[in-house]
């Protein structure tokens, strides 16, 4: 058992409540980590149906699959939990934590918190996260996880959807993350859903390059996307950590 889940596992995992979050929030994050040799996984909670533009939940599927493959995902995983009515439940949490038992990240990605005006899911799967990575490593309840056992996820690191949150790179254990190379692998994988940005929504492509730029600015990048950690990131050299992208 312990080769084959070696075999599965996963370097990073990025986690969305809908098909595309991941794509808009950390995409050019994830070709990069992907392009370096890392086994990327995107966990996305639902499959985002019912929306007005699609016709057929299984065209949205399709979009995913593609847009993981434009960004060289390793593996793509679409829970069958509620679009719309997605809640931070035992449920829920127990069939998040199973992958990451299952996958066994070193980091997971995950919705930082609230988008006003949009879906509450997006807040809804930032607690999900926070909770399964917790659950992940509880020691004497393998049987709530298809027998499989603990992991610890050393690393938990978030990612903001558009213009929902502040963007400087100065906040609070924020830093910023190169993706001048892989900023138009992202812009294509969002393009991928066809359904969800059809030609009228073109201008939400200008809005990814102008904040990717406006992010970079910050740390001198072309192009960037901010991204926090959740506790205070240390460094034992100081010359080194400063001078790594001088």
């Amino acid at each position: 058992m312990r080769n084959n889940m070696e075999a599965d596992q996963l370097d990073v995992i990025a986690v969305g409540a809908h098909p595309d979050d991941v794509e808009i929030g950390c995409g050019g994050t994830l070709a990069s980590l992907a392009a370096s040799g890392l086994k990327v996984g995107i966990v996305d909670l639902t499959d985002g149906e019912p929306t007005p533009g699609c016709p057929d939940p299984a065209i949205r599927l399709a979009e995913a699959d593609a847009a993981a493959k434009s960004i060289g995902v390793t593996k793509r995983i679409i829970l069958e939990l509620p679009n719309r009515k997605l809640f931070d439940s035992f449920e829920a949490r127990v069939a998040l934590a199973t992958e990451f038992r299952r996958y066994r990240p070193k980091v997971v990605l995950g919705l930082e918190g609230k988008t006003p005006m949009a879906s509450p899911d997006h807040w809804q799967a930032a607690q999900i996260t926070d909770a399964a990575i917790f659950y992940s490593r509880l020691s004497k309840w393998d049987d709530q996880f298809a027998g499989l056992p603990v992991h610890t996820i050393p690393r938990h690191v978030t990612y903001s959807l558009m213009f929902a949150s502040d963007y400087s790179g100065k906040g609070s254990c924020q830093f910023v993350y190169d993706v001048s190379d892989t900023l138009e692998q992202k812009i294509e994988a969002i393009r991928c859903y066809a359904t969800q940005f059809p030609p009228e929504k073109e201008h939400v492509f200008d809005r990814v390059r102008t904040l990717a730029a406006t992010c970079g600015l910050a740390a001198g990048f072309n192009a960037g996307e901010v991204l926090t950690h959740t506790k205070p990131l240390g460094t034992r050299d100081l010359f080194k950590t400063l001078l790594l992208d001088a």
